[in-house]
């Protein structure tokens, strides 16, 4: 294995926690529960695309995964960052929803780019799950946001069809 895809890896797992932690501190913040729950999920699921990753990480520099995960947010990352700088501003749900929208799908996008130059099967599939993944959880932001802001959710919408 090349150190270029080890480096891309390592990366990786570092995206994962970053998303982590922007979905943790935003949680932190929700005044409306369902919006909370939502963002704390997130976080949860971002954990196990870190471990995803990790399992194929050849490096000897992160020895514990949970360690690592459970370490300061890096408050210099982009996911970061962009939550805190939300935080101290005019913080809502409806507007950390669109910043986490556009997170995961600038995410997904980026794990197709790194998945299509990948020539390692199992590795390239990792990219490619994950890149799934990222998918819904956009799907899971986009409904939650849709309930938030009192639009038709995309179950209702036979109902109010036929009606």
């Amino acid at each position: 294995m090349s150190l270029d895809i080890q480096e891309a890896i390592k990366r990786s797992i570092q995206t994962e926690k970053n998303a982590m932690n922007f979905y943790q501190l935003g949680a932190q913040k929700m005044n409306n529960p369902d919006a909370r729950r939502t963002f704390e999920l997130l976080a949860k699921e971002e954990r196990e695309h870190a471990s995803h990753f990790y399992k194929i990480y050849k490096g000897t520099d992160i020895p514990s995964l949970d360690a690592f995960l459970d370490s300061h947010p890096d408050n210099e990352s982009s996911w970061v960052s962009t939550i805190a700088r939300l935080i101290s501003a005019d913080f809502s749900e409806q507007k950390a929803l669109e910043l986490a929208m556009e997170r995961e799908k600038n995410l997904e996008e980026a794990l197709l780019e790194t998945a299509s130059k990948i020539d390692t099967p199992e590795i390239k599939a990792v990219y490619e799950l994950n890149a799934k993944e990222t998918h819904h959880h956009y799907q899971i932001i986009e409904s939650e946001y849709a309930r938030l802001m009192g639009m038709v959710h995309e179950t209702d919408i036979d109902t109010f069809v036929r009606e």
